[in-house]
């Protein structure tokens, strides 16, 4: 592992002085422009537009920086030996030019979705909000911060931002599905990830177990068939409980190179906050601090972003000052893979061997000793000087189900002492998310009334806190260098 993160450093290193086009922003489509929020004003800032457009990419395969990416080699090209791909952007910012701030805020989207709003406005949409009860309590816009989300995920529904990545012709392979229905039944449907690239089930296999510990096995009574090329239905054998984990393992096309969705955040964050080495004009100003913020799913695609490299831009420019990864636990994604599914994590029971929980945990450089691999989430970006400032926030939740203790603790029990830019927040006794105005109820599967705790008070305050720690350490740099 030292080994491959010293090479993409080194290679890294090498791409920033010999390129200045491998990757990079060719065409910015503005579909939709206007008034947002119903015209809603909010303090010193305003009023605010939104702007709803299309990113278009451009990549060199043989590109050293993005030479850890799955299958990129694959990709088709264009006449001039690129791969090109495009994302949906949403942006939101103060209608007049001069009442906004210097800070871009960037959401990942979690599976497609605004959850920053729930967490720091006070609002519970989780689309791009355009209505002024959608605003919520107004608190980002009354920073007049240019609030950004963007595709990085494909397979998603129409109302979702997403990505679009050309199919890798020719792959195929096994991809693999784990499926819980909850529900007592004598069949159930299941979709699949990828379409099936034989409909023969004799080249497929299903199993069931009751446990992730039991032998995974055919069972008397276990069938299925093909609906279509994307969706299969489940005999059950009777005596599964509706907990039991059943595994379908198949031959599947259409892949992607899915790795590229953290190409494509890093390169339209860099674009937007005017770096160069983009093709089209920046259609933002005067962003000078780049905060990007994940929650949950999208909070494990940050660190793994980070992990990747890709919190440095084709030129070497920093793209995140301050990365706010929420929720995530010691996780990353299922993303950087063939057959990809960045859609799963490692639950109570199931999905516990899917890519994506695997060490590095922490931001501190260790040594595991299960594997004798070295390494951190920040191995990539340190060498370069391109590691954003951390705030990583976890609540109870994830000690219990998301192995958040590694963070702060090494696989052989040792306390880890975090680096300068990383700071840690335990949210002690909170659920894993809870809006601003949630309140304790019944469910089903509980033998007690829900956890009404919400974490959002606490992140507004951090979020504040991680722009003026970001500003300063700015000034503190332009000091230094008049000086």
């Amino acid at each position: 592992m030292q080994k491959r993160l010293t090479f993409m450093s080194a290679m890294l290193s090498f791409a920033l002085l010999s390129s200045s086009s491998w990757a990079r922003v060719t065409a910015f489509e503005i579909k939709a422009s206007g008034a947002a929020f119903q015209g809603k004003v909010f303090g010193q800032a305003g009023t605010y537009e939104r702007l709803d457009a299309i990113a278009t990419f451009a990549v060199d395969p043989k590109s050293p920086r993005l030479a850890s990416i799955a299958d990129i080699d694959k990709a088709p090209v264009n006449a001039s030996g690129e791969v090109v791909f495009s994302t949906e952007v949403s942006i939101l910012r103060p209608s007049n030019a001069a009442q906004r701030s210097a800070f871009l805020f960037y959401e990942v989207p979690n599976r497609g979705r605004n959850l920053s709003f729930q967490l720091l406005n006070r609002g519970d949409s989780t689309s791009v909000p355009s209505t002024a009860t959608e605003a919520g309590d107004g608190f980002l816009m009354n920073r007049g911060d240019t609030i950004v989300w963007s595709g990085w995920q494909t397979g998603l529904a129409d109302e979702f931002l997403s990505l679009d990545l050309p199919v890798l012709g020719g792959v195929a392979g096994p991809s693999r599905e784990q499926v819980i229905f909850d529900k007592p039944g004598q069949t159930s449907t299941a979709k699949l990830t990828y379409p099936a690239a034989d409909l023969d089930p004799s080249k497929a296999r299903l199993t069931v177990r009751a446990r992730e510990a039991d032998e995974a096995q055919h069972r008397a009574g276990l069938g299925f068939r093909y609906l279509s090329p994307t969706e299969i239905e489940i005999t059950r054998p009777v005596e599964m409980d509706a907990g039991a984990i059943y595994e379908f393992v198949y031959p599947a096309k259409d892949a992607v190179p899915a790795g590229l969705g953290f190409a494509a955040t890093s390169d339209l964050i860099s674009f937007l906050r005017g770096n160069a080495g983009h093709d089209v004009e920046n259609p933002l100003d005067g962003v000078k601090h780049a905060i990007g913020i994940g929650i949950s799913q999208s909070g494990r695609f940050l660190r793994d972003l980070i992990y990747q490299g890709f919190n440095a831009d084709e030129q070497g420019n920093k793209v995140f000052d301050g990365a706010i990864p929420h929720i995530a636990g010691s996780r990353k994604t299922f993303t950087n893979f063939r057959f990809a599914q960045p859609g799963r994590y490692s639950r109570q029971h199931e999905d516990h061997d899917y890519p994506g929980d695997q060490f590095p945990f922490t931001y501190t450089e260790i040594r595991d000793p299960m594997s004798g691999e070295s390494g951190s989430i920040l191995s990539a970006c340190s060498p370069t000087d391109t590691c954003p400032k951390i705030m990583h926030t976890d609540t109870s939740t994830e000690f219990w189900q998301a192995r958040a203790s590694l963070v702060t603790t090494s696989p052989d029990g040792k306390q880890i002492e975090m680096p300068d830019n990383v700071r840690l927040y335990f949210i002690a006794g909170a659920p894993h998310s809870n809006g601003w105005s949630a309140k304790s109820g019944e469910e089903a599967a509980c033998a007690f009334p829900t956890n009404p705790l919400s974490t959002a008070p606490v992140m507004r305050a951090l979020y504040v806190a991680m722009a003026d720690w970001v500003r300063r350490t700015r000034l503190h740099l332009q000091a230094a260098i008049q000086a």
